[in-house]
């Protein structure tokens, strides 16, 4: 199968065309950049040197469906709308990684984002691209929305708690610390390495993008409405990101009945892994393991004397928070198996 990807020069392209090269199952048609047009991908890109002899080319929606079967989209947020339109009538399938289709109400995108969805249409032709809650929605679906990383990361630690009922869904609280690549590849005055190196920095307290998401998918598990409170911190990472969820819950409830609520939910899915050992280093999700990986970590801590629930969820940002996830919708809307071209551990020591 021929793929192609529209915005390849970032980090998140990068990954993309890292995990496409290496895919047994599809070949890398095109790979566009307009400020590197004609130039080896390697050229930007050095860890693929060896493994692809494609250039950048410049973007021409005309020829889209004549060039790849299925078409990656990793434009920056709010730049696809001119384009979108004739990418969806063209006959490919489309794995979108912005947000610009990932809410599916669009007055969401005049509170979050400050603007007037252009294509209001079209957020119900894309389906939210998270496996683990739509598998089976994504694998009958031609577009889909991979979500944030942070909002990827906090939904899979909460969603079995919040469709179980075991939280009270009006009071969580969840503090994300995200990599230096979360940012993406455009240089700014906080990834200056004398500004960003050794930091921990609260870069958005409350109203981050990403709560959008979070919301509305839990919404869609719980019989009411979540508004989740998000912080988000940078800190001196690279990749990674780990999520730290407070949330209030029964006192009756037992930590063994809290597993099995989480084991049941994710039975059929292979990238969550379960972290609870009582003893060791690693005894809670840790974003350092995951580097390179498709897999999320989830883990918890229960404080009975305060009735709370101290869940923690971990991803490599790049990966199982954008270009790994993307790759998994990919293979389900292909009908490909859901792990090929995934199924790696992380790099450890990193």
């Amino acid at each position: 199968m021929k793929v192609g990807v529209i915005g390849a020069s970032g980090f998140v392209g990068g990954e993309l065309l890292r995990l496409i090269i290496n895919h047994p199952e599809v070949e890398l048609s095109f790979a566009t950049s307009r400020q590197y047009d004609g130039q080896f991908l390697y050229k930007i890109h050095p860890n693929l040197k060896g493994f692809t002899d494609v250039k950048f080319s410049l973007f021409d929606s005309s020829k889209v469906a004549d060039q790849c079967d299925l078409l990656f989209t990793a434009v920056p947020h709010g730049s696809s709308y001119e384009f979108m339109n004739e990418l969806v009538n063209s006959g490919v399938k489309i794995v979108d990684l912005s947000a610009d289709y990932r809410l599916s109400n669009p007055d969401m995108y005049d509170k979050w984002y400050g603007f007037t969805h252009p294509l209001p249409d079209l957020l119900n032709s894309f389906t939210f691209g998270l496996p683990e809650l739509h598998r089976d929605s994504i694998k009958s679906s031609k577009f889909t929305s991979t979500p944030g990383c942070t909002a990827l990361t906090s939904i899979l630690a909460l969603a079995p708690l919040i469709q179980n009922k075991i939280i009270d869904s009006n009071n969580i609280i969840i503090d994300s610390k995200v990599g230096s690549s979360g940012a993406g590849v455009k240089p700014t005055i906080g990834s200056h390495h004398a500004n960003r190196y050794g930091v921990i920095r609260p870069f958005k307290p409350y109203a981050h993008r990403h709560t959008a998401e979070i919301d509305q998918e839990l919404s869609n598990l719980s019989e009411n409405s979540v508004n989740v409170s998000l912080s988000v911190h940078s800190v001196n990472l690279v990749r990674g990101i780990l999520c730290t969820s407070y949330a209030s819950i029964d006192s009756d409830i037992t930590e063994v009945e809290v597993w099995k609520a989480y084991r049941k939910f994710y039975s059929d899915s292979p990238f969550i892994r379960f972290i609870g050992d009582k003893k060791g280093l690693y005894r809670y999700p840790d974003p350092k393991l995951l580097i390179g990986s498709n897999f999320c970590d989830i883990g918890f801590a229960y404080d009975k004397s305060a009735s709370r629930l101290v869940v923690m969820s971990s991803s490599d940002n790049l990966i199982k928070g954008a270009a790994g996830t993307a790759i998994q919708n990919m293979n389900l809307m292909s009908g490909f198996d859901e792990t090929i071209g995934l199924w790696t551990p992380g790099i450890h020591p990193m």
